[in-house]
């Protein structure tokens, strides 16, 4: 199993220059990647070419990038950039299709024909991410490239039939997010079909994993608060029903805000679909995901109560 850290994931309290010190602890103790994550606080690219200052050797990847706010040379040209000012360290995109209440709520453009859009931007992205200075930025164009291509992987956030089938064709890498391993195996069969399909290898399956070793209180609030966004996501809202978190999923359809979900997650939700627990429970776990046929674990470590995730990420640091 694989390992790497995301510096942010999603919205939530913590400092906004909390990701600087989770990358720089992550690049200190051995992880070989870090995520920047986009949101209604921070943008990418900029945030991996803020990253790259306090880390020394670890690959970035910007994203995943709602591929409804961005147009393919956007993206490339981000990466691009990015490596140039860090020294040339690899660096990979990964998109998504992210949800109305991003694209629309922050952004205020349309999300329209969310699968179709990810599919064509993640063909272009590809070929220009493998663009050689001197060759045009985009065909037909009489600008040149000057920059060299970034050298990072490109992944694809994929969760319905139509984003996997993206992610066989083009990716080097398909993320899931908050997923648990009886998911993992049900869309590792649908990434296994749709290489196939292809006539590709098969891409290398990540997920990005909230992550608390021995948690403080304010730890598992932080984990619950992220899963609270996802009971009422089909595919996912099942999963938390089954596991017998129907009441706060219940909660969730009538339009309870995070604090009453929260409060309504017993504190066994945190592991439901993450790696939450005493570090035998969590290695346990970790087990769980990779004979289910997951490539890649992302921690997302909670930060409340655990300062940059130190405990967490040096519990679970590389061998």
């Amino acid at each position: 199993m694989d390992f790497s850290v995301v510096a942010v994931a999603r919205e939530d309290d913590s400092p906004v220059d909390e990701p600087l010190r989770v990358a720089a602890l992550a690049d200190r103790l051995g992880y070989r990647e870090v995520w920047a994550g986009e949101g209604p606080t921070w943008d990418a690219f900029v945030l991996a070419a803020a990253l790259g200052r306090v880390t020394g050797r670890a690959t970035l990847t910007a994203g995943p990038v709602p591929v409804s706010v961005r147009d393919p040379y956007s993206l490339a040209r981000g990466a691009a950039s990015v490596a140039a000012v860090t020294g040339g360290r690899p660096i990979g995109v990964a998109l998504g299709t992210s949800s109305r209440r991003v694209v629309e709520g922050v952004h205020g453009l349309p999300r329209t024909r969310p699968a179709a859009v990810l599919e064509e931007t993640a063909g272009t992205v590809r070929a220009l991410l493998h663009a050689e200075p001197g060759e045009p930025v985009v065909v037909g164009s009489p600008f040149r490239r000057r920059l060299p291509p970034p050298g990072g992987p490109l992944t694809v956030a994929a969760f319905g039939d139509r984003a996997i089938a993206t992610a066989a064709a083009h990716a080097d890498r398909m993320l899931l997010d908050v997923v648990s391993p009886e998911q993992v195996r049900e869309l590792r069969g649908k990434l296994d079909a749709a290489a196939e399909r292809a006539g590709r290898p098969r891409p290398a399956l990540a997920a990005w994993l909230p992550a608390a070793v021995d948690p403080a209180p304010e730890s598992l609030t932080q984990v619950l608060g992220g899963i609270a966004g996802y009971l009422t996501v089909p595919g996912y809202r099942e999963v938390f029903a089954e596991a017998g978190f129907g009441a706060a999923v219940d909660l969730a359809a009538a339009g309870a805000d995070r604090a009453a979900l929260v409060r309504a997650l017993p504190a066994a939700a945190a592991a439901t679909v993450g790696l939450v627990g005493d570090l035998d429970a969590v290695r346990a776990r970790i087990d769980d995901y990779a004979r289910a046929g997951l490539d890649e674990i992302a921690l997302v470590p909670a930060t409340d109560g655990d300062p940059a995730g130190e405990r967490t990420l040096t519990a679970l640091r590389p061998a």
